[in-house]
């Protein structure tokens, strides 16, 4: 997303368990809403403490059924196992971002979108894990809504960059208003 908008950048992973820490947020019956900023946060200001004067972008999202969090299916099974669940209910997306600065947190916002899965057949669920290709295993909930995974809802209510990972209209006013993008 960032490339299509003609940001220059360079990606730096953090070194972090996500799926160990999401067990942990579970467990304090954390907030998807809070999952997703924590995270942001977390890789924000990990990659920044060791790029001295680097303006850093974390980003995270969390999926949320009721107070379930659902993670990245780690297999063709997993993503058949969410969307099953996922079928004919509501749930939500919440997209966070952070930008920071030697270690701190300068800017955050977190976007939310609510999406309403249609109560699709099995027929077609098995059609569209073939046609992934497995494509959606990096994708929480297991679909994108830029392609074939639109067909899977009925209703969509949110910022398709929310959707899609990051809330990206934010985070461009807020570089704007840094002078780090032109205006």
């Amino acid at each position: 997303m960032l490339r299509d908008v003609g940001l220059v950048f360079e990606v730096v992973k953090p070194n972090i368990d996500e799926h160990q820490l999401l067990e942990s947020m579970r467990a304090d019956k954390m907030s998807a809403r809070d999952s997703a900023d924590f995270l942001a946060e977390l890789k924000a200001r990990k990659v920044s403490s060791a790029l001295v004067d680097a303006w850093v972008i974390g980003a995270d999202q969390t999926l949320s059924l009721g107070s379930e969090i659902f993670e990245q299916p780690g297999s063709v099974e997993e993503a058949r196992a969410q969307l099953k669940l996922l079928r004919g209910k509501v749930h939500s997306l919440h997209s966070a971002v952070c930008v920071a600065k030697e270690g701190s947190v300068v800017w955050r916002f977190v976007g939310h979108a609510r999406l309403e899965m249609r109560n699709f057949s099995d027929a077609f669920l098995e059609q569209y894990l073939v046609d992934s290709g497995g494509d959606i295993l990096w994708s929480v909930g297991s679909y994108h809504v830029e392609g074939l995974g639109l067909q899977l809802f009925s209703k969509v209510d949110g910022d398709l960059f929310t959707i899609q990972g990051m809330p990206l209209l934010a985070l461009l006013d807020y570089l704007r208003m840094q002078g780090l993008i032109q205006t």
